[in-house]
């Protein structure tokens, strides 16, 4: 993972440290390298560019991602480096703390960070499991989370030793990149979490091998206010009856509800048999929540399939509804509009009024006006999916 790649850097870096305190670094990619002036330029995690100036005793040194041993690391060449590897560049900084002259770059190369990153997404891809954490049990180290399956919701023990790396994700963001370092005491009931590890031959425990975690809240809500300049909208949280601006940014994942399925999913919610469902007409209906207007008219003939009807809710789990919305076309900024009611997920953040969504989902009207509460109900049987992880999601 990158995350993992940045520490085996911030592990040399602290040794380094250790042994010559005055010598100064930076950390960074490179965006540009000009062996006839001998320069290099990086580019630190804040964004300030640093340019790196070589001399004849200034060493090259290539290590693999995610190693920590700079004894393990190979001598290279200027002329080896390329845009888009990863450095640690070791040396004395100017006055102005804008250059610095190198005695020593060392680099992981964009190639072998690729391959890396490939290796993990498919490790995660086939051996991770994903869900809700539904208890904690520290003594023995062990929690329990809920995963989907196609027959519903199951619950996997996931032992995690001595030797698993946590990750957790930053409030706003569901990459890797931007996970920083956590651990066993961070994780608590009502996380998500995605766990990489091997499973019993029961498939009821997996032994984690590495874990990521993150808090997340879901908001239901009409628009009231769209700035396609700030790509922020507003709207008031119906569970919370308080204002909330959402950013949106390039990861966030928006999809709009047609019609007809956001009628089929609401008889599901109010009972799954279409009596008394929220767009049925009849005298038994459920008031409409506070500010959601009215859905439109039912196809004729929608209705739960057979054998998934349930007493309010999507039933087997979630998995139908996010399996029906990940295949949704995506859905941009240009076409919310004021007036329309969506349920989102967000990091659970410092500041609960401004929020980055992860994923939105607009053209919920029928589904917030057949939950009870305003659409507390819908958003407790939509849990969000981690993804894969791995380094991948860059």
């Amino acid at each position: 993972m990158i995350p993992a790649a940045l520490s085996a850097f911030l592990l040399l870096a602290a040794s380094a440290r250790a042994q010559t305190p005055k010598v100064d670094r930076v950390l960074g990619d490179i965006t540009k390298v000009d062996p006839g002036a001998k320069q290099i330029v990086i580019r630190s995690s804040t964004g300030q560019e640093i340019m790196a100036t070589v001399v004849d005793r200034t060493v090259y040194l290539r290590i693999a991602p995610g190693e920590t041993d700079i004894k393990k690391a190979a001598h290279i060449a200027l002329g080896d480096i390329a845009i888009g590897d990863r450095a640690r560049v070791r040396g004395h900084f100017t006055e102005d703390q804008k250059s610095i002259t190198a005695l020593e770059v060392l680099i992981m190369s964009k190639a072998d960070i690729a391959q890396k990153q490939q290796h993990e997404r498919e490790e995660w891809t086939h051996r991770s499991v994903a869900g809700p954490v539904t208890a904690v049990n520290p003594d023995a180290k062990e929690i329990t989370i809920s995963t989907r399956t196609r027959e519903g919701s199951v619950p996997i023990v996931v032992e995690a030793g001595n030797h698993v790396e946590f990750l957790r994700y930053a409030p706003d963001s569901v990459r890797f990149s931007d996970a920083k370092p956590s651990s066993f005491a961070d994780i608590k009931v009502g996380d998500q979490v995605r766990v990489l590890g091997d499973k019993n031959a029961e498939g009821t425990r997996v032994k984690a091998e590495a874990m990521i975690s993150g808090s997340f809240r879901n908001i239901a809500g009409v628009i009231k206010s769209i700035d396609p300049n700030s790509k922020e909208i507003t709207l008031t949280d119906l569970v919370a009856h308080k204002p909330v601006t959402v950013r949106l940014t390039a990861d966030t994942a928006m999809r709009r509800l047609p019609q007809g399925l956001a009628a089929t999913l609401a008889r599901r919610v109010h009972g799954g048999t279409g009596q008394g469902g929220a767009d049925s007409g009849n005298s038994g209906a459920r008031p409409a929540a506070e500010g959601i207007p009215g859905p439109g008219t039912a196809k004729p003939g929608a209705g739960a399939p057979p054998g998934e009807q349930g007493q309010g809710g999507i039933r087997r789990g979630n998995t139908d509804f996010q399996e029906m919305v990940e295949r949704l076309p995506p859905l941009s900024i240009s076409e919310l509009k004021t007036g329309d009611a969506i349920v989102l997920s967000a990091g659970d953040g410092a500041d609960p009024g401004h929020v980055t969504a992860i994923n939105l989902i607009a053209g919920v009207e029928p589904l917030l006006q057949a939950a009870p509460q305003g659409g507390r109900q819908i958003l407790g049987d939509w849990n969000l999916d981690l993804g894969i992880g791995g380094g991948g999601q860059e």
